[in-house]
């Protein structure tokens, strides 16, 4: 990635040094919140959500990142499967619906994101099938209280130019026997769409590209670009044969979206 110019720097300086105050700022806050709307709520969030939508409305703001959303976020309880293209999609999709994020265990130990992620109610999980139980019985849990937890079903980041095949594991459990009457999955597509003249992978977050230079390329660009979130209809858990039938369905919703040149895995 070549080196910011002096301008960049600029940029880089007005768009960072706000975005670190509203965040770590907001986290304050909503700890604070937290102190009274727990003991009220339990579970709920009702202030603390809002609190947490605003930031990301806010933080997108001074990205030059223009947010364009279509269809409808279910009333149903229940689920959101979306594609994954970088660190990004946390403020994009928490701008566009309250949710609740389910990620890799390994980012609760990041210095400041496993922080902001854990306040904001984030679920920590290890893909692997011997805590199966243990993590349903956390989703039943969540989803019950009302939560809409959000998956990335791909399991990594990609360059926003493919959807990779969704693996099945976690939607083993939409079908434990207390959610899968009730619950619904709602396939959601992400597309970013680049600065006018930057390589339209711009905003993908993948390989070994590291979090703080790709954070300097987003602080540091002369333009923004913009980002559609797309949500599709709900999918009854109730209604599809297992888990490898319900991703096969989400997959199929979320990569036809996708413009013709990005429906490739």
């Amino acid at each position: 990635m070549p080196r910011p110019t002096a301008a960049g720097w600029l940029r880089l300086v007005l768009r960072g040094v706000p975005m670190v105050i509203l965040n770590f700022g907001g986290l304050i806050l909503l700890l604070l919140i937290r102190l009274v709307e727990r003991p009220v709520y339990g579970m709920h969030r009702p202030v603390t959500g809002r609190l947490v939508q605003g930031v990301c409305i806010l933080c997108l703001k001074i990205l030059g990142l223009r947010l364009e959303v279509s269809g409808r976020p279910m009333k149903e309880g229940g689920a959101v499967v979306a594609n994954h293209s970088s660190w990004l999609d946390i403020f994009v999709l928490n701008a566009a619906k309250r949710i609740y994020f389910v990620s890799k265990a390994e980012v609760a130990g990041w210095a400041g994101i496993g922080w902001l992620a854990r306040a904001t109610g984030t679920v920590f999980i290890r893909r692997d099938r011997r805590e199966a139980q243990a993590q349903t019985e956390v989703f039943r849990e969540r989803m019950g209280g009302g939560h809409k937890l959000l998956f990335f079903p791909e399991g990594t980041s990609t360059d926003n130019m493919r959807v990779l095949p969704f693996k099945t594991t976690l939607f083993a459990s939409f079908f434990d026997p207390a959610l899968r009457p009730h619950l619904h999955v709602q396939p959601v597509t992400v597309i970013y769409h680049a600065p006018y003249g930057e390589d339209r992978r711009f905003y993908g977050w993948f390989g070994e590209m590291g979090f703080g230079v790709h954070a300097i390329q987003m602080l540091s660009a002369a333009r923004g670009g913009r980002v559609q979130v797309i949500w599709h209809t709900p999918l009854a858990a109730a209604e599809a044969k297992d888990r490898k039938a319900l991703a096969a369905a989400a997959e199929a919703a979320v990569r036809g979206a996708m413009p013709p040149e990005r429906q490739i895995t």
